[in-house]
């Protein structure tokens, strides 16, 4: 294809890749094909088993929707559904390394992928520090079972008092106690960013093993405590009454207002699903495997959170669950003869909170390895490890940006933004499947969207009514983060893009598959 400089600016903004090129893409990379269907399906998994039941289940429930806080995920899951459908049918179109990146660029254009690789980056990266704040809640309080005390000072964000059970956490003298950093979550994020470095297919298999463990832990959760709780259910149910809470009064609390603000904070859980379709250049057979992927590890994922969601609010006061660890709080309820399998449960949320930590920075280092291809972002994060054959040094700077939020911001505010740009990426993924779906019918696709156009057309406006529920503060964040990310566009992107240069060319030997793209158009 022939350099664009002599383009209109709305022309440069809307170029786009050709699919040729996307599969020529995908037949040169280096990375390694290693993964299958299952591998895939656990990929998934571990990323959206984690945070959302192990951490942000109790503050949706305790500060916003009650024990309604099983309509929220039944929201956040079918929202989660209308784009899962959509990312099967790009990925299956489009089988490569990117994501929705990848699909915006060939589909929309250059300017809309840009875009689209700035929320990402809130998605997986901001992502990854939160849960690695909920990781570093579960390990303190484990390790502190085990009588070794980690530094108050040392566990939580930069600035903010320490808070234990709805109150503030005194020293000696009787004065709040200041966190200052978070150190679990700083190193819990560097110590994955190196086993990254090492190998997708290590780190496959590690991840593989950690799943398998989390599954029997969250199983066991349901089993053992949703017995206990039918033994004597008349009394439990107490607990649902109110089922939906009265609304305070303010915005987002309680009430149907309340269930759909619960919906925002527990739906960045569910974007694993999404991982799976990072991982294009590195399964086996992407067309058939990827669709199975997503939308595998998304029903399997949903149907675990409304079960540990209607038990964890029985067995206790939805009140009681604002706190860092709200399924040990469940467990604890049980009584001191499982004290045990409280412990049990600890274990297994920091082990599957480290899955999703890992899956999560591997989504964000192979984003940043394909715009760094397309010229978008320095050729240096494309780099590929001569022995390990990982894009490592885009997997360190990946470390060291997730370990930094983690490290010194809260857990709320990195929640609130890393759903507002999931929400606007899955929105824009929506968009895309239409898009593609007029202007180019004839296009194989391994996997259609069903109810076409509603479901797409759904998908869009779920998606971005969810985002304004979160708080204004946040939204005016976003705000300014895209228009810093549209500057950027302009001032380097634009400049450098491969595309814009002519170095993006399929091969001769390639049939076209859009018609524009045969020779002469």
């Amino acid at each position: 294809m022939a350099s664009i400089p002599n383009r209109g600016l709305l022309a440069r903004m809307l170029a786009r890749k050709s699919v040729a090129q996307v599969q020529q893409e995908t037949e040169t990379s280096q990375l390694k094909r290693t993964l299958g269907p299952w591998n895939l399906v656990f990929l998934g998994i571990g990323c959206i088993i984690g945070a959302g039941i192990f951490v942000r289940t109790g503050n949706a429930a305790a500060l916003h929707a009650g024990p309604a806080v099983l309509f929220s995920f039944l929201i956040a899951g079918a929202v989660c559904a209308l784009a899962g459908l959509c990312y099967a049918e790009l990925s299956s179109t489009l089988p490569v390394s990117g994501s929705a990146y990848t699909y915006s660029y060939t589909t929309i254009g250059e300017f809309a992928a840009w875009i689209m690789g700035a929320l990402l980056l809130l998605e997986y990266g901001l992502a990854a520090s939160v849960v690695a704040v909920g990781w570093s809640g579960y390990m303190v309080s484990l390790l502190g079972d085990w009588g070794i005390q980690v530094p108050l000072e040392l566990t939580g964000p930069a600035g903010h008092a320490l808070v234990r059970d709805g109150a503030a956490v005194l020293d000696a003298a009787g004065n709040p106690v200041t966190t200052l950093f978070n150190l679990p979550a700083f190193l819990i994020c560097l110590a994955l960013a190196a086993l990254l470095v090492i190998g997708v297919s290590e780190s496959a298999k590690v991840n593989n093993v950690i799943v398998a463990i989390k599954m029997t832990v969250i199983i066991a959760f349901i089993v053992i405590v949703g017995w206990y709780v039918m033994q004597d259910l008349d009394t439990y149910l107490a607990n649902w009454q109110p089922f939906i809470p009265e609304p305070t009064g303010e915005k987002g609390e309680f009430g149907w207002s309340g269930i759909l603000r619960a919906a925002s904070i527990v739906f960045f859980a569910y974007i694993g699903f999404e991982a799976v379709s990072t991982a294009g250049q590195e399964a086996k057979n992407p067309k058939r495997d990827l669709p199975f992927g997503i939308i595998g590890s998304l029903l399997v994922c949903t149907v675990l959170y409304i079960l540990v969601s209607i038990v964890m609010t029985l067995i206790v006061n939805y009140k009681s669950l604002n706190v860092p660890d709200p399924v040990a709080v469940a467990v604890d309820a049980l009584g001191p003869s499982w004290a045990w399998f409280a412990k049990t449960i600890k274990i297994g949320a920091i082990i599957g909170l480290t899955s999703v930590i890992l899956v999560l920075m591997y989504g964000q280092t192979r984003i940043f390895y394909t715009m760094a291809r397309d010229g978008l972002l320095p050729r240096v994060f494309a780099n590929v490890h001569a022995k390990f054959k990982t894009p490592w040094v885009n997997t360190i700077l990946v470390g060291l940006i997730t370990a930094t939020a983690a490290g010194f911001f809260d857990i709320n505010t990195l929640g609130d933004m890393t759903s507002v740009g999931t929400l606007a990426a899955f929105g824009i993924v929506c968009l895309a499947v239409m898009w593609l779906r007029r202007t180019h019918p004839e296009l194989p696709r391994g996997f259609r969207v069903p109810l076409y156009p509603v479901l797409p057309a759904l998908g869009i406006v779920a998606c971005f009514a969810l985002i304004f529920t979160v708080e204004t503060r946040v939204l005016v964040f976003f705000g300014w983060y895209a228009l810093a990310a549209i500057i950027l566009y302009f001032v380097y992107g634009m400049r450098n893009s491969q595309l814009h240069k002519g170095n993006m060319s399929a091969s001769p030997h390639d049939l076209p598959v859009y018609k524009e793209d045969a020779p002469g158009n």
